[in-house]
């Protein structure tokens, strides 16, 4: 990632955190006992934001092309996913990781790719050029800003100030508004 090591760090940091959560949530549905496909939806949920939220992390401090294959194989899964699957709502969340997974592919490849010559690449934003395109980049900003904003208007619409905001949904915005970050970094 392009910008300050401290915010790389924080970036990383906020990315553990919220992926390290959700791993916690898959191993602790793992130990209860099943209670049908609103169980199932819920821990897939759970491993995706989980294996997202590692990425950012590993993105943000190491980035490159190793991070972008991967998450372009899981896109793809995803996006069929969604195509075939049941339920409005999988079909919706699982397009929603879909694009998440896009975007990391993207970002990996943008960023190992740079665009500059020299034996520069990957520091295209060292040197004033954009990584990767700017109009996408520009589509997955408004994308993700709006995500974070929805997401976290749902955290605090939970009950005002005095109740206990829900943490899957914290944790949902904070990878949202990691995402944003991460983009606007490019």
């Amino acid at each position: 990632m392009h910008g300050p090591a401290l915010v790389s760090w924080l970036l990383a940091a906020l990315a553990a955190g919220s992926g390290g959560y959700c791993g916690w949530r898959v191993r602790r549905w793992s130990t209860e006992p099943a209670c049908g496909g609103h169980h199932r939806a819920r821990r897939e949920s759970d491993v995706l934001e989980a294996a997202m939220g590692l990425g950012m992390a590993g993105m943000a401090l190491l980035p490159g092309v190793f991070w972008g294959w991967p998450y372009a194989l899981l896109a793809a899964v995803l996006l069929v996913g969604a195509l075939a699957g049941r339920g409005a709502g999988l079909r919706v969340h699982r397009l929603h990781h879909g694009i998440g997974a896009l975007a990391m592919a993207y970002m990996a490849l943008a960023m190992a790719g740079g665009g500059s010559a020299g034996g520069h690449a990957g520091h295209a934003g060292h040197h004033g050029q954009p990584g990767g395109l700017p109009l996408l980049t520009g589509v997955l900003l408004v994308y993700f800003g709006a995500y974070a904003l929805w997401e976290g208007s749902r955290v605090l619409a939970v009950g005002g100030p005095v109740a206990v905001a829900p943490l899957p949904r914290a944790c949902r915005a904070a990878m949202g508004i990691g995402m944003f970050a991460m983009l606007l970094s490019m």
